[in-house]
């Protein structure tokens, strides 16, 4: 049966809260109401519904299919009415509002700056931000639980408005003392040797690799699998093989010398970063302003992040070699 007229805002805000703790004496505390308050709501709200909502789950509650349902339209009613509160208030003169951001793994280290940077030109913005592997990002951004998304290249898999704002330097790495560092010549295929320290299936350098060696006409034979940059960052700077990182999150290892960017012809390579939204979605106010931010200021400022890493000790060797 439908919901009836009776259905309140106030019900499905009580609702939401106690579907999304899972607890109806948590929602009291974060609703500011006693438990007889929310429940005496709820009961309400399962009147209009003509079904229950909830069940009891030993001390907890669970949803029922019908409360299953009705949560996530209720999450998507709030969302909307909170993006309109904020709208009518760009609207009034007052640049404010919540940006919701998502993020592939790798760009945690490209991020960070760039967001201080426009939350400090935008004071009343307040920033969420999520991140996760391609495939994570992308059921955020299909789910509309983000607004925008930052990723190596858009997804094929949804239709999306995107844009390129700034360039993505990626590289084979390895300790200075790794027996392939002393190689004159080293070549994918010298490389496809050694014990490989790769991210998991579904990250954008798991792809770029595989598409590196698939061009070579190598086959990627896998040491290591990680989910962790840090890890293989950590993992390779001891010694243990060569890795396919981002240049973004090794900036202090490469400028100390830890790490040695391997010299291989076109290594680094550079890709793009892109910002992207829905095509089909209209964006909240902040959401287009960040947007905005990223393409005109953030080359800069990855420029600046990125200092000198672009010429290493491995690639002056090179050099030196080459100038022989």
């Amino acid at each position: 049966m439908p919901l009836s007229r009776g259905a309140s805002f106030r019900q499905l805000a009580t609702f939401h809260a106690v579907a999304r703790l899972g607890s109806v004496s948590a929602a009291a505390e974060e609703m500011h109401l006693t438990q007889p308050a929310v429940s005496i709501q709820i009961g309400l709200l399962e009147e209009s519904a003509r079904t229950p909502l909830l069940q009891r789950s030993g001390r907890g509650i669970r949803l029922t299919e019908a409360g299953e349902l009705l949560a996530a339209y209720a999450s998507r009613i709030l969302e909307l009415w909170r993006e309109a509160g904020e709208e009518m208030a760009t609207l009034q003169g007052v640049f404010a509002g919540t940006l919701r951001v998502g993020a592939v793994t790798t760009a945690e280290y490209l991020l960070p700056p760039l967001l201080v940077t426009f939350a400090n030109q935008n004071p009343k913005v307040k920033v969420k931000l999520q991140a996760g592997n391609r495939d994570e990002i992308v059921r955020l951004l299909a789910g509309q639980e983000i607004d925008v998304a930052i990723m190596g290249r858009p997804p094929a898999e949804l239709k999306t408005a995107s844009a390129a704002f700034a360039r993505h330097p990626m590289a084979f790495v390895a300790s200075p003392t790794h027996p392939v560092m002393r190689e004159r010549l080293p070549s994918i295929a010298s490389i496809a040797g050694t014990h490989l320290l790769v991210r998991e299936r579904g990250s954008g350098t798991r792809s770029t690799i595989e598409r590196i060696f698939k061009e070579a006409g190598v086959p990627l034979r896998i040491g290591s699998e990680m989910s962790s940059n840090e890890a293989i960052k950590q993992m390779c700077a001891a010694g243990f093989g060569v890795a396919f990182l981002s240049l973004h999150t090794c900036v202090l290892e490469l400028q100390t010398g830890v790490l040695q960017v391997l010299p291989l012809p076109d290594n680094p390579i550079e890709r793009d970063w892109f910002v992207m939204h829905l095509a089909s979605r209209q964006l909240p106010q902040v959401a287009l302003a960040f947007e905005q931010f990223l393409i005109e200021q953030a080359q800069a400022q990855v420029h600046r992040q990125m200092g000198h890493v672009g010429v290493t000790p491995a690639k002056k060797a090179r050099r030196a070699r080459s100038a022989r």
